[in-house]
């Protein structure tokens, strides 16, 4: 039996293959889902929804056969699915005498400190309210181009349940969890109910996307179960279709594939680790080891800049090799490091005015991304 005795907020996030049918939505499974929330509710857990299927639903409105390619199409179809799709879900969370709230977001919302510290603070009063936010990416306005898109629904559950503090994170699909081979065709195939650490071999099990109009697959759920894992979340990967999964799954029982969580960082910690880098800093060595002994960067260090990112702004540290090696939030922006750099911290003044901090970042300021 799995101990999840500590468990208090729960991120949920049903696939788009789970959610749709034939002809649109399946709302037996999203009457299922609702019910086994409702259960979570009355034992006392905090749950977080994030839902796929909009942009499908809204496809299969409009009577679109072929998977939508072209952004402009696949705006069109979110624009008509979601509300489809909350519609549903609203129905049947008035059944157990519950309110849900739609959260749509982009990828920048999350980057940005002062909106995300918003969201946060939104998504804590919904949750202390008793409601159920709906969490998906706002396809209507979100593009690729803009560089403010997830990419897939996966990727935004493990960024919601590491950056809004959930314990668990349990991604529903239509296969029972991870296994060693497909096990529609091999045999031999065997499901892995515990995952230490994503290795390289258990990478090599993952698949692509499943359907026409899903965007995940296994590969996206480790990647994404990757990010929960470095944000203390435990992730498990299980079937929508088994019988009340999310009420079994508390209670222990070993279903799915588990992927255990790391320790927890801070908040602010995994807000950076995170969060995109608008630009890098590249140091010299001497500032690489300065920084691995728990060290503030000094303006000496720094070789040049790449990108333009504002004081405040998250910005990769970058070794002289180019391999990226952290990420971390300067007290200065990117032209004001360009003129500081292979300057001494007594003259930061001098450069530019009073008043300004004696070095670029401290290591409150800093989170690796790999180790010595």
């Amino acid at each position: 039996m799995r101990d999840f005795t500590s468990v208090k907020r729960i991120v949920i996030k049903a696939g788009t293959n789970l959610l749709s049918s034939s002809t649109g939505i399946d709302r037996d499974r999203i009457r299922d889902i609702v019910d086994q929330i409702a259960r979570l509710r009355e034992l006392g857990y905090q749950v977080i929804l994030v839902s796929s299927g909009a942009v499908g639903l809204g496809a299969k409105a409009l009577g679109h056969t072929s998977p939508v390619v072209y952004i402009a199409m696949k705006q069109a179809c979110a624009a008509i699915g979601q509300p489809l799709l909350m519609s549903a879900y609203r129905e049947e969370f008035q059944k157990h005498n519950m309110l849900c709230a739609q959260v749509l977001i982009t990828k920048s919302i999350l980057n940005n400190r002062k909106s995300y510290n918003n969201l946060r603070s939104s998504v804590s009063m919904l949750l202390a309210m008793g409601v159920v936010p709906i969490f998906n990416e706002n396809d209507v306005v979100s593009t690729a181009e803009l560089k403010d898109v997830f990419g897939d629904n996966d990727r935004m559950s493990a960024l919601v349940a590491s950056k809004i503090d959930a314990d668990l994170l349990v991604l529903l699909t239509d296969i029972d969890g991870l296994y060693t081979g497909n096990p529609r065709s091999d045999e031999n195939a065997v499901l892995i109910h515990t995952i230490p650490e994503i290795t390289t071999e258990i990478m090599s099990y993952a698949k692509g996307a499943g359907s026409l109009f899903a965007t995940g697959g296994m590969k996206t759920k480790l990647l994404a179960a990757r990010i929960a894992q470095q944000g203390g979340c435990g992730t498990i990967i299980a079937s929508g279709y088994e019988k009340d999964i999310l009420v079994r799954i508390l209670r222990g029982e070993e279903l799915g594939s588990y992927i255990l969580p790391e320790a927890r960082l801070s908040q602010r910690e995994r807000w950076i680790l995170n969060t995109t880098p608008h630009g890098s800093i590249i140091v010299d060595d001497g500032a690489k080891k300065a920084l691995f002994a728990h060290k503030s960067l000094l303006p000496s260090g720094i070789k040049s800049i790449e990108g333009i990112f504002g004081k405040g702004e998250v910005a990769a540290i970058m070794d002289i090799d180019g391999n990226v090696f952290a990420k971390a939030v300067p007290y200065f922006d990117s032209t004001e490091i360009e003129k500081l750099q292979g300057h001494k911290s007594s003259e930061i003044e001098s450069v530019l005015g009073k008043g300004r901090k004696d070095v670029i970042f401290r290591p409150e300021d800093l989170v690796f991304t790999e180790s010595v």
